[in-house]
């Protein structure tokens, strides 16, 4: 006896295997089944890769895979970012986003639109800095350094951790909304900045709070004033920039998870649910204090819409100040 399979017959059951193979709330169900590779586009030991890395921790704990923190430094972070860029959308790759992906778009021709090829999943937080000054300096605040650039215009040399770094676009921002000439002096890293101002020869700069709280303390250095929208807690007393003359004047360094472009929603819910979760627990809010940065709290909507945001707001920055890629 013969049996003629048609196409008819047969195309409803292929219908249902193939619905039953690609469901995406069945991927959510068994995601993580394999471990997962989170490429962080910088070298290790930032303040980007300690919470990356905690998080990483946190993630393999409660969702029973290994999450590694894989750094792949490279071209202002590019070359890093490209790897996910060309990586299956399926979870297994994923971005350690942070505000630089916000200023790449206006220093380097990408191959990426981090707009419309990658989706945001969770931000993790934020870091503010502060704006410091060796003692020798006849400025108290932030209004008395401004008038004391304007009066001796291009005498003010503010240090930076290199063209293009969080450092000195937030120092190009704070010369061009407070409308003062300073000399910019960029070094290859925010430490040996850092060692330059404490020796007096440069006059300023906005160093991380982690690493310049210390000396604000032991008065090697003065305090001008924080870069966050509020006041820090390692510092209390320091009003913001915003507060202390130069209104509207903020530059905190962000960073949090996305994926490649054609990830699954269900996938990106369970990720925001998982990182916002590790994010609440008390040990890494502690350790998040420690490193003087602050968890933040956004919908997987809002931190797109952030990304976009400061997108923009860095652009006029880099526009303004003329920064360009080396």
């Amino acid at each position: 006896m013969r049996f003629r399979h048609t196409g008819l017959a047969l195309a409803p059951v292929v219908a249902l295997l193939a619905s039953a193979t690609i469901s995406p709330p069945l991927l959510a169900q068994d995601y993580p089944s394999k471990p997962v590779r989170m490429v962080l586009p910088f070298a290790p030991g930032g303040s980007t890769d300690l919470i990356a890395r905690m998080v990483a921790a946190q993630l393999t704990e409660r969702m029973g895979k290994q999450f590694s923190v894989d750094n792949r430094a490279g071209a202002g972070g590019t070359l890093g970012t490209e790897i996910v860029l060309n990586a299956a959308p399926d979870g297994y790759t994923l971005l350690v986003v942070s505000m630089a992906h916000a200023v790449n778009p206006w220093l380097y021709k990408l191959k990426y639109d981090m707009t419309k090829d990658f989706v945001p999943v969770a931000i993790f937080g934020q870091v503010a800095s502060a704006l410091v000054v060796h003692p020798s300096v006849p400025a108290n605040n932030v209004k008395e350094l401004i008038a004391l650039a304007k009066a001796k215009p291009a005498s003010i040399h503010i240090g930076h951790a290199g063209v293009g770094s969080f450092q000195h676009l937030s120092v190009a921002n704070f010369a061009y909304m407070a409308g003062i000439d300073i000399v910019e002096v960029p070094f290859k890293g925010g430490g040996p900045a850092l060692v330059d101002v404490l020796g007096g020869h440069s006059q300023a700069l906005i160093s991380a709070l982690i690493s310049s709280v210390p000396h604000v303390k032991s008065g090697k250095l003065r305090g001008l004033a924080t870069t966050g929208v509020k006041r820090h807690p390692l510092l209390p007393d320091l009003p913001t920039v915003a507060e202390a003359g130069v209104p509207g004047y903020s530059a905190v360094n962000w960073f949090g998870m996305a994926g490649p472009k054609g990830l699954p929603a269900p996938i990106v819910e369970k990720l925001y649910k998982e990182v916002t979760a590790a994010l609440g627990t008390d040990a890494v809010r502690e350790q998040f204090a420690k490193d003087a940065s602050e968890v933040v709290s956004m919908s997987t909507a809002e931190f797109s819409k952030y990304i976009s945001a400061e997108t923009d707001k860095w652009g006029k920055v880099v526009t303004a100040a003329g920064v360009k890629a080396q």
